[in-house]
């Protein structure tokens, strides 16, 4: 039997009734992908993007999982199209959003998914709410910790923990 492995995910939302719909997500994270071992506080962020939308709502999530990081990916893609997400436009409003920040240490670029999260080193609303949960995990492309990461972080937009 494979071992689990440590799986990052952020969950956002900001449409509707944002705190109804990250737990939402995160049952069915918890029903489909794996256990859940570690939750963030729910983040309030300015959008990142497209400013002239609802704010978002974040959070991180530590789950162990068995599945592979394509299944993991068409896993969460299932649960936002189930939850009602649709592609309008990007960094455009939703109802849930859930990214796959990282899966162990490993290091992996495809047409279709890149692990870590290639652009998570830039910005609060993902890192804010990851080094709650994981201060001391290192990225494995730039061998800093999240929290370092944090502290360096070049983006303005304010995380505002709730």
């Amino acid at each position: 039997m494979e071992r689990r492995k440590n799986l990052y995910l952020l969950t956002g939302s900001n449409l509707g009734n944002r705190e109804d719909f990250l737990l939402e997500a995160y049952f069915a994270i918890a029903t489909r992908v794996g256990s859940v071992v570690k939750v963030s506080a729910l983040y309030q962020t300015q959008p990142w993007g497209i400013s002239n939308q609802p704010d978002f709502l974040n959070q991180a999530l530590l789950v162990k999982s068995n599945l592979s990081p394509f299944t993991v990916l068409d896993t969460i893609k299932q649960i936002e199209k189930t939850m009602g997400r649709t592609e309008i436009l990007r960094w455009g409003e939703r109802i849930i959003d859930i990214d796959i920040l990282f899966y162990g240490n490993l290091i992996l670029e495809s047409p279709t998914l890149t692990i870590p999260h290639p652009r998570l080193h830039e910005r609060n609303f993902v890192l804010a709410p990851l080094a709650e949960i994981a201060p001391n995990f290192k990225h494995p492309v730039f061998g800093k910790t999240v929290a370092m990461l944090l502290s360096e972080s070049p983006d303005a937009l304010k995380a505002v923990k709730l």
